[in-house]
């Protein structure tokens, strides 16, 4: 299931919502020009990680690894990006939201199960 069309728009759609919660909670960090910075740096950096940082022959994305690492830290490296994404909207008083994520991401892993315990033998 893990690797179905369905499957990956609708990790598609958490990633964004993901990135889009980073940015808010960059943009709630500062007044100023610095808001602008922050709100525009965090999903930027995070983004390229998760572009960059690849298993070779993840069919779950284009295959290619720009940066290779083993499915391991790829999958700690998943967790981490959502875990902050859930930790933002939480730390930014938007606990619903972040309990929604929470719970999307949980349940889009076990119905990934298939590419998870790929990515823990790559």
């Amino acid at each position: 299931m893990g690797f179905h069309p369905a499957n990956l728009a609708i990790r598609f759609l958490l990633e964004l919502s993901a990135l889009a919660a980073m940015g808010f909670w960059g943009w709630q960090q500062g007044d100023g020009p610095e808001r602008y910075a922050v709100a525009l740096l965090v999903p930027v950096v995070a983004a390229a990680a998760w572009g960059v940082l690849a298993v070779p022959g993840d069919r779950s994305r284009s295959g290619k690894a720009p940066v290779a690492v083993p499915g391991a830290v790829r999958l700690g490296l998943e967790a981490a990006f959502f875990a902050f994404a859930v930790f933002a909207l939480y730390q930014v008083g938007s606990k619903p939201f972040s309990a929604i994520l929470a719970v999307a991401v949980l349940v889009h892993y076990v119905a990934s199960y298939d590419r998870v315990a790929w990515l823990l033998r790559a």
